[in-house]
């Protein structure tokens, strides 16, 4: 009697086992990079109801990020500037520019200008701002050169593994505190991250925490 199936429905099997591996791989390769921060936050540059350029502001003109975030080194949120910390400048500069139009109505009527938010960890991430600046972490190492910026975008991926990386290497990361707000310092030829790095963490008692609580409250 024959064979009711042929032959080479035996490697059947081998085939839907080798099959299922390779999709199950292409599936985990694909997850780890289109569903992380790297690739659906980095490039988020989205409209704003006004176009406010840092380069002008920050990088032409040198205004401290301070002077319109100005709870970043109190708080742990850096705050959006409302519309009478722009009319301080614009009640005489450029004070009928149509552009501007929506920051005169909302310091006319008391409203805030309504920004949309770009920077923004989950709602189970607490982030301190006024720990971080406070400790010479500068403003660039999240949010990169917004001095050079026409428009803010997304610059870094603020992921788990991005926030851990600066915790284990504290050294790495820090400043001197007089150029946290000087987003295009570099250190010179003469600073070791194991030296110089080093002994600012000591000197400002920087205490890391890989903790899972250090971040998850």
């Amino acid at each position: 009697m024959s064979n009711v199936f042929p032959k080479w429905t035996n490697r059947l099997p081998l085939i839907a086992l080798v099959g299922g591996l390779v999709t199950g791989a292409c599936v985990i390769a694909g997850a780890t990079y289109y569903f992380t921060p790297k690739y659906s936050r980095v490039g988020y540059q989205p409209v704003q109801p006004v176009s406010f350029s840092h380069e002008v502001h920050a990088g032409q003109l040198g205004m401290d990020c301070r002077y319109c975030h100005n709870g970043v080194e109190k708080s742990w949120f850096s705050n959006i500037p409302a519309a009478e910390t722009c009319m301080r400048c614009h009640t005489s500069v450029l004070k009928d520019d149509p552009r501007l139009q929506p920051i005169r109505d909302a310091f006319e009527n008391k409203k805030p200008v309504k920004w949309v938010q770009i920077h923004k960890t989950p709602d189970y991430v607490y982030f301190n701002h006024a720990v971080h600046v406070n400790r010479g972490v500068s403003c660039v190492k999240c949010h990169g050169r917004v001095d050079q910026m026409d428009e803010v975008k997304h610059a870094k991926s603020l992921s788990m593994a991005f926030c851990l990386d600066c915790h284990r290497n504290p050294h790495e990361q820090v400043r001197p505190q007089g150029e946290v707000f000087n987003l295009g310092w570099e250190p010179g030829e003469e600073w070791v991250a194991e030296r110089e790095g080093a002994a600012l963490v000591n000197k400002m008692k920087v205490r890391t925490s890989e903790s899972c609580s250090a971040c998850h409250r």
